[in-house]
């Protein structure tokens, strides 16, 4: 054979254990690929049960977490009674003897000296003091609170006063203790709305609650 040939085939021979090698090498990376592929995928990947479980308690989270921030909305746009327990007395409009106007200008709740007030609504205090914080020594110890709406709550005959004018209350926040200071019959809270923070603009309370959503 001739010095040619021989040449000619160990050319084409080494050609071919190139292409062969190349081939190998590529077939390892593939398979490699896949390999890191399947390896990722398992990692993340979860029986059908155990993502079903995964997926339910993320779904009850959410759930709760949303229920929460409703919640927490509804409290600070909600009112609520001024006292927690007790036994409504003297209506709004009610006639007497003991009413400076001959009118009841509230809604009194019976309650035990000493019984925790609330206010019934955020807002702003604007007055709070005794002699009825400017109303009239009949009304004892009171608190006026505004509210963003423009109506006033107030709150009277009260033991002590927790709060001062200006400071910024939320629903449901502690204000006073109630009592019997001024002229009360016994121990009560006598509770008011108002047009505007004076004595004069009192309009019914339980009618004005009730239409907030309050079960008076």
């Amino acid at each position: 054979m001739s010095q040619r040939a021989k040449s000619h085939r160990s050319g084409t021979s080494m050609s071919r254990r190139r292409a062969a090698v190349v081939a190998a090498g590529l077939g390892v990376t593939a398979m490699l690929g896949t390999g890191a592929a399947s390896a990722a995928t398992g990692s993340s990947a979860l029986p059908g049960s155990a993502a079903a479980s995964v997926q339910a308690q993320a779904t009850a989270q959410a759930k709760a977490a949303s229920t929460a921030q409703q919640a927490a909305a509804k409290k600070a746009a909600s009112w609520i009674d001024p006292v927690a327990h007790y036994t409504l007395s003297a209506g709004y409009a009610q006639g007497g003897s003991m009413w400076s106007t001959g009118k009841h200008s509230g809604q009194d709740f019976a309650v035990p000296i000493g019984t925790n007030v609330m206010a019934v609504h955020g807002g702003t205090v604007v007055k709070a003091g005794p002699n009825g914080a400017g109303d009239g020594p009949a009304y004892g110890n009171a608190v006026v609170i505004k509210h963003s709406d423009g109506t006033y709550s107030q709150y009277a005959h009260l033991s002590r006063i927790d709060v001062q004018v200006g400071q910024t209350v939320a629903t449901g926040q502690h204000i006073a203790l109630s009592g019997n200071t001024g002229n009360s019959s016994g121990p009560h809270l006598h509770f008011e709305i108002r047009t505007t923070p004076n004595y004069g603009s009192a309009v019914n309370p339980v009618s004005y609650l009730r239409s907030q959503g309050v079960t008076v």
